[in-house]
């Protein structure tokens, strides 16, 4: 692997927001919540609304109380993805390398401009990105990705920031507390805490060897990171799904037996289409449905071939729902899962193979959504679901933004 220079990172400034304000030009300096699904709760709020104590995850009802004079919309994922894309444009003018890491983050190799500093890098970037799709962002610049973070999150808002100097990056450090290290939170502060280890500065002080014991390889590569020596690269191509799920809430709490279904059913279109477009097949499958009462039920099973054909998966999540199933209790989300993925290869076919019903519905299927929309047809099984087909907002999600390595 050849070796690595400085690396950036670019972190969009309460992105949904500031994306919301790019179309309604009249939100700016407004306090503006972005909701969820369902329009539940707050999923991303602005800095003036942020500063009257609402905070993200918090429910609606709550948020009016403390923010009466918010202004709050549904979230538009397909209108992010937009924007993201015209971001990472922007950004591979920039950076010989770029990764695609989240919606509104990017890691970016830093490619010092002739006549300047890689301070003045780092404001180029912020500016360019602000110039061209009008989202503030802020800009870190480091000796690693993990630090570059760090760097980015203690100059936000709207900052553009590079340190490269060892004795910069432990004052750094040792303001900062451990848990602003991605990776490390709740059971691995706990293990850090008898250590004395509570700051990011103790974390890179420490010896490697008592932190490999203690959180594992993923947690000494965080140490090479924080002392200054990358180990953790920039991935310009997304590495292959291990697993791939599609799920969420409700939104109704439901005990009704078809409404599970038509989620399920819901829920594995939107698989399939994944690994269709990834063309991979799934090995194993798996159900889980949390409950309203705090219990989840789950269900597994093993497919005889790996396959991305709708009928079969259908059939085998059938008796997988029934594992995960509790008569007469409030179900409030469900998670399918694809696993054991291997590649779609070319395969021999029968003397008697051919094009059969299913294979003609999907593609007749396909090709109506490629062409009206990604739910323009779908399964009759759904139509308990109306008001949610209904409502545009949740026909997108964030999981289907293709191409991240976040997950």
């Amino acid at each position: 692997m050849r070796r690595q220079g400085p690396v950036g990172h670019v972190d969009a400034d309460a992105f949904y927001v500031a994306a919301e304000r790019v179309r309604y030009a009249h939100l700016a300096g407004m306090p503006v919540g972005v909701l969820g699904n369902q329009g539940a709760c707050v999923i991303a709020k602005s800095y003036e609304m942020k500063a009257t104590g609402v905070g993200t995850g918090m429910p609606i009802w709550d948020a009016m109380k403390l923010c009466p004079e918010g202004i709050y919309v549904k979230r538009d994922f397909r209108w992010y993805e937009v924007l993201s894309r015209l971001m990472l444009e922007t950004m591979r003018e920039l950076s010989p390398r770029v990764e695609y890491y989240s919606i509104d983050e990017f890691f970016f190799e830093a490619a010092k401009p002739p006549a300047g500093d890689y301070q003045d890098y780092a404001v180029l970037v912020r500016d360019r990105l602000m110039d061209r799709i009008r989202v503030p962002v802020t800009v870190g610049i480091a000796r690693t990705r993990t630090l570059a973070k760090l760097i980015s999150d203690t100059a936000k808002p709207f900052g553009a920031l590079a340190i490269l100097d060892k004795a910069a990056e432990e004052s750094l450090l040792a303001a900062r507390p451990v848990t602003d290290v991605t990776g490390i939170a709740g059971r691995r502060e706990k293990r850090l805490l008898p250590w004395g280890i509570r700051t990011c500065l103790d974390l890179a002080k420490s010896d490697r060897r008592l932190i490999r014991g203690l959180l594992t390889a993923s947690g000494e590569a965080l140490w090479w990171e924080l002392n200054g020596d990358p180990v953790i690269p920039i991935n310009a191509e997304r590495t292959p799904h291990k697993v791939i799920s599609r799920g969420g809430s409700f939104g109704d709490p439901t005990d009704k037996p078809d409404v599970l279904w038509a989620w399920l059913v819901r829920n594995l279109e939107r698989m399939v289409e994944e690994l269709l477009y990834h063309r991979v097949l799934a090995g194993r499958v798996a159900v889980w449905v949390g409950y309203r009462d705090g219990h989840a039920g789950e269900g597994h099973a093993t497919l005889e071939v790996p396959t991305d054909r709708f009928d079969v998966l259908l059939d085998t999540f059938r008796p997988c729902l029934r594992r995960a199933w509790v008569p007469r209790a409030l179900a409030s989300r469900m998670h399918l899962f694809a696993e054991d993925m291997r590649p779609h290869a070319p395969r021999q076919l029968g003397l008697f193979d051919g094009l059969d019903a299913e294979d003609a519905a999907t593609a007749v299927k396909q090709a109506v959504n490629g062409r009206h929309g990604r739910i323009a047809l779908r399964s009759a099984a759904t139509l308990p679901l109306g008001p949610i087909y209904a409502d545009r907002a949740n026909g997108y999600d964030i999981c289907d933004v293709r191409g991240k390595t976040c997950f």
